[in-house]
């Protein structure tokens, strides 16, 4: 699956969150986004990259930045992990793989010589639009705020 085109519309998506209710590119227009895609909730890396997200998430907000987690664990799953580590953003429940394919993130692993389907870990920065702007294909997980802020300032 090949990754979005940066200067093109981003693939709309739309999915549960923790709490229950959707969440949609659409009804995240006027802001800025951060969709981070992740292997899995409650991993010592997935769990240190949503940390740094949510200790810099009053400077994100400040630049009109929505951070949105995805990944293919479950709603009960993604409301475990939030509570447990106070994540003040939504996680999308993919469990259909429908974001992670319209991504680009739903790839073939290698593990001990057996292959299977994963996530990638990447980032994607949207613009109030919907426009694709950048893309953060090997994001910095103990410093991913001050990444995006880096990012999305030098878009400018």
């Amino acid at each position: 699956m090949a990754l979005p085109t940066v200067g093109a519309p981003a693939p709309p998506f739309s999915g549960p969150i923790q709490d229950g209710s959707t969440i949609s590119l659409d009804s995240l227009r006027g802001k800025r986004v951060a969709l981070y895609f992740y292997p899995r909730d409650n991993t010592s890396v997935c769990t240190k990259q949503a940390c740094a997200l949510r200790d810099g998430w009053d400077a994100l907000t400040a630049q009109n930045i929505t951070v949105v987690g995805v990944s293919d664990d479950p709603v009960k799953s993604h409301a475990q992990f939030a509570g447990k580590f106070a994540l003040p953003f939504p996680l999308l429940a993919d469990t259909g793989h429908a974001v992670l394919e319209a991504y680009g993130m739903w790839v073939e692993k290698s593990m001990y010589g057996k292959k299977y389907m994963g996530t990638q870990r990447s980032t994607f920065l949207i613009d109030e639009n919907g426009t694709l702007r950048a893309i953060i294909e090997k994001p910095d997980t103990g410093d991913h705020a001050a990444e995006i802020l880096r990012v999305f300032r030098s878009l400018a």
